[in-house]
């Protein structure tokens, strides 16, 4: 299998496992709990925050467990990698996140494809997925040009676990996910009409992580080797 393959696998397959975790627990948590909105969330945002960390963990050395095409534009951007990435990464994302969304509907019995009603267009949604994005995109850089990837996994599931909370829209912080979101109309679902204005928010808001990450952090320190014994 070629690197490439191998890569595009990857993405494919962690993308599809982060929007499987995302909206599978939405479900379950609408259904177990049906009277309260505020255990719903928690239940959605505990589980998506695991599994996340377990994702990156499972899929780092294979592709990088980018899983976001905003966090494959910056890393293309502040590294100078080649644009052909994008190429293989982007659809491989979007792709892998339609087919977890299918993958979550039914698991749980529901239509494979029902897209989704809810309207998530206010301006302090738009306003959340801006800061949502910018600090996760500080965040993943943060650690890699301070030779700390290697905390990447449970310090971005932390991250999106608590913006869940802290931000009104629940914290996509993700264009792919947003679109995977549309074919489920469940507690995680956005409207389709809603999901071209989040994505307009969450590449402001790398664009606005990509120029904090510049200012802060303008050398890339190296990750520092594992000792062997």
């Amino acid at each position: 299998m070629t690197h490439t393959v191998r890569t595009a696998a990857g993405e494919f397959l962690g993308s599809a496992g982060l929007a499987a975790v995302v909206i599978g627990s939405g479900i379950a948590a609408q259904r177990l709990s049906p009277t309260d909105v505020g255990l719903q969330l928690f239940e959605n945002a505990f589980a998506t925050a695991l599994g996340l960390a377990v994702l990156i963990l499972v899929f780092a050395t294979v592709s990088g467990s980018h899983f976001n095409p905003v966090v494959t534009l910056v890393d293309i951007t502040l590294h100078r990698r080649a644009w052909t990435t994008a190429a293989v990464y982007l659809p491989a994302q979007v792709l892998g996140c339609i087919a977890g969304a299918v993958l979550a509907n039914v698991m749980f019995a529901a239509p494979a494809v029902a897209w989704s009603t809810t309207d998530r267009s206010s301006w302090p949604l738009l306003l959340s997925e801006v800061v949502a994005t910018a600090g996760l995109i500080l965040l993943i850089f943060a650690l890699v040009r301070t030779g700390r990837a290697h905390l990447a996994a449970p310090a971005v599931g932390a991250y999106i676990g608590a913006a869940y909370f802290f931000t009104s829209s629940t914290s996509f912080a993700n264009p792919a996910i947003t679109i995977g979101r549309m074919f489920s109309d469940t507690f995680a679902g956005i409207a389709p009409a809603s999901a071209l204005p989040f994505i307009g928010a969450q590449l402001v808001g790398a664009a606005l992580g990509f120029a904090t990450v510049r200012l802060l952090f303008p050398v890339a320190v190296p990750e520092p080797a594992v000792a062997r014994g």
